[in-house]
């Protein structure tokens, strides 16, 4: 019996041991160090690195001896890497890092475009805003933001706005830029003034009620902390059972990491439930009986959590589309303000001013407490489960660009929805395009900057947020105007996010309007949906823009006008003047090179398409630079004979 004995205790001490060494996860990669971070080890690598070393979603690359992290489509130089509490801290490298308060940073960046580490249990982003320090105080990585204001006029009323003419030089078609520290409020916006730039700082010494650019500044020299917490928690999760890193949390004191978990047994019930299995085969009916009481003592302490678990899901299946959306709003931390209904009926003045109206409801003119002016979007009954509210709150709510519409705030009240937006004075483009109307008149040097700047603002949705944005409805209507003819893309009901990394998305996802929708959304044979759909109706759009004209015409009198891009194409492809009333030569080159453009953005496959990077390039350079396309098709079997 004691041979026995002494074997069980030798098996348990090793099962003890190897448990404890799968726990701790010896990696096994080296220290590196780039310029002055000199302790760059798991979970991160340096770029070049052997594969098996470090995790490849925390891959940092080491240029000119500066550590440098790749984070949403920017580069930032890496400060510092903290072990202890798992976090890193990186600069904008637009950023003076010597006392130069006339240096800016490069890249648009809000808290938002971040997750906190304890909101959403479905987030593989691998770095987020947030971490959990002890079992009763949230302790959020405290992000400030650095806001930029664009402004028409001179602010004096409102003590949030620093002036930074003394320290920046900005470029001479912005006339007042200002400078705001802390988040940013729908009463902060005054009229005439727009979102130029968002950056963050963690600084601590940043206060807010001091309205000091030179301290703004030294905040953004000081950079921002983000975490890879989540990740930790994963791995050093005490049970195979049931691992959220929602029940993880750093104790700042003991600097150790700590656990809620589900499962009471933790390790002890891995080791138990491993030695039932040892026991088993050694002591036969006595080891079979002691792992069915390890069995039955496990699913009983397991059988609340699996009947609290099997509840979540039979609600979650019954949830009406109000209470997916509150689930929605409740995980994700936006910066949109969420406005009651009372608040928003008063804004719209009782809703008697509209605007327009559409298949998704009504737009109303309202006004904020400020005094600047918005657009009310009171959405209709949605037919799915509220998922074009969440579209649209989800992508234009973690963007900013001159381009693209800024969305204020947000109203969720049962069955009403409502969409808080900046007020654009000179309504949607189509109206100027379109219109017979001599006073509605646009001349073909602002029609050129307007295509440049939607290029702009669709190339932004594209490669300048942390996640992909397709809008899948780049129309005429869907291009709005402030005051000075600034075009801002709007109405995102039909948008979706994806991975950068991800070229090609699922077919079905795939919506849009008739006359503008790539071929590839109807055709399967001539290759998959990705950013190339909006760079098609974004050709369709700027056709039209050049032509003053819609692309399809019934009443042409010659059935080789019917299609406009057609008809157009023989006219440049044979070297023929465009004829064209009252416009100067330079307005004619102008016209040309938009619609050269507008021929390659329209190919029939997505491959032969531009991307919107280059389609901005292309509009920026010079026509003798440009290549006449192929012809564009309609179809994939079409065959084009002369008529």
């Amino acid at each position: 019996m004691w041979r026995e004995r002494a074997l069980l205790v030798i098996l348990l001490l090793l099962l003890v041991q190897q448990i404890c060494a799968t726990k701790k996860q010896d990696h096994g990669c080296p220290l590196s160090s780039c310029g002055k971070i000199t302790n760059i080890t798991y979970p991160f690598r340096l770029k070049g690195h052997p594969k098996s070393c470090g995790d490849n979603r925390y891959e940092l690359a080491c240029e000119n001896n500066v550590t440098v992290l790749h984070l949403y489509s920017g580069k930032y130089h890496v400060q510092a890497i903290n072990y202890n509490n798992f976090t890193i801290r990186v600069v904008d490298p637009g950023v003076d890092q010597q006392t130069n308060c006339s240096s800016l940073p490069r890249y648009f960046l809000s808290r938002s475009n971040f997750t906190d580490t304890y909101s959403d249990i479905y987030n593989m982003d691998p770095y987020q805003a947030g971490q959990y320090s002890g079992r009763s105080n949230w302790d959020r990585l405290a992000f400030q933001h650095i806001v930029y204001m664009n402004c028409s006029n001179p602010v004096t009323q409102n003590g949030k706005y620093v002036d930074t003419a003394s320290y920046v030089n900005w470029d001479s078609k912005d006339k007042y830029i200002y400078a705001i520290a802390g988040d940013l409020k729908a009463e902060d916006f005054q009229v005439g003034c727009h979102v130029k730039l968002v950056a963050l700082t963690s600084w601590w010494g940043l206060d807010t009620n001091n309205y000091s650019y030179s301290a703004m500044h030294t905040g953004l020299v000081y950079g921002f902390e983000i975490s890879w917490m989540r990740l930790i928690c994963e791995q050093h999760c005490p049970s195979k059972h049931g691992c959220y890193y929602y029940n993880c949390f750093f104790d700042s004191v003991s600097q150790e990491l700590n656990y809620w978990d589900g499962d009471s047994l933790g390790i002890l019930g891995d080791i138990l439930g491993t030695l039932g299995d040892i026991l088993g085969t050694i002591f036969s009916l006595e080891g079979l009986i002691m792992l069915i009481m390890l069995w039955a003592w496990k699913i009983l302490l397991t059988m609340p959590l699996f009947i609290v678990i099997l509840t979540c899901k039979w609600r979650k299946r019954h949830l009406s589309m109000f209470e997916s959306i509150e689930n929605y709003l409740e995980q994700n931390n936006l910066m949109p303000i969420r406005y009651s209904y009372k608040e928003v009926k008063k804004m719209a003045g009782g809703f008697k001013d509209k605007l327009g109206e559409g298949g998704y409801g009504s737009v109303f003119k309202g006004k904020l407490r400020s005094g600047s002016c918005v657009a009310i979007k009171m959405l209709g009954k949605s037919k799915g489960n509220g998922q074009d509210f969440i579209s649209e709150v989800a992508t234009i709510g973690r963007t900013y660009h001159q381009n693209i519409v800024q969305l204020i705030g947000f109203c969720v009240h049962g069955s009403k929805r409502a969409l808080v937006y900046e007020f654009m004075p000179n309504g949607s483009l189509d109206k100027f395009i379109f219109s017979k109307d001599e006073s509605i008149h646009l001349s073909y040097d602002r029609i050129y900057n307007i295509s440049i700047g939607v290029a702009r603002g669709i190339a932004y949705l594209h490669y300048g947020c942390e996640m992909q944005i397709l809008h899948f409805d780049i129309k005429p209507h869907n291009i709005l105007l402030d005051e000075n003819f600034t075009p801002k893309v709007s109405d995102f009901g039909l948008a979706k996010l994806y991975p950068i990394d991800n070229s090609i998305v699922p077919r079905t996802a795939a919506r849009g309007t008739i006359g503008y929708m790539a071929p590839e959304l109807f055709y399967n044979n001539i290759g998959g949906i990705s950013h190339k759909a909006d760079v098609y109706s974004y050709g369709m759009l700027l056709m039209e823009m050049a032509g003053k004209r819609k692309n399809l015409n019934p009443h042409a009198e010659r059935s080789s006008q019917l299609f406009f891009p057609f008809w157009i194409y023989n006219h440049i492809r044979d070297g023929e003047d465009i004829e064209m009333e009252d416009v100067t030569e330079e307005e004619k080159k102008m016209v040309k090179k938009m619609i050269i453009v507008a021929l390659w953005c329209i190919q029939l496959k997505p491959n032969d398409r531009p991307s919107m990077n280059e389609v901005v390039e292309m509009l920026e350079g010079d026509i003798e630079n440009l290549e006449i396309p192929p012809k564009p098709t309609l179809y994939p079997s079409e065959t084009i004979t002369k008529n």
